[in-house]
């Protein structure tokens, strides 16, 4: 198996929160694909800062409450 990604995040979770929001309507508030969404939520894709602040601001969050980032072991 590979590693996990060193960025994780929650909005598949945010979403169902949020009344089932699409993929498709996330995408289309913070101005990028559907295609992008599903990246950033299979972290695949690290978002840009100003996307991950857009997707915090759509869920009224902040940005660490949406993404983590497990820092690789030092040394």
């Amino acid at each position: 198996m590979g590693k996990p990604p060193p960025i994780t995040n929650r909005i598949r979770e945010l979403r169902e929160s949020a009344g089932g929001m699409s993929q498709s309507a996330l995408a289309e508030a913070i101005g990028v694909t559907r295609q992008t969404v599903i990246a950033i939520e299979l972290g695949k894709y690290s978002p840009s800062l100003e996307s991950a602040f857009r997707i915090a601001r759509v869920f009224e969050t902040d940005v660490e409450s949406v993404f983590g980032w497990q820092a690789p072991p030092l040394g």
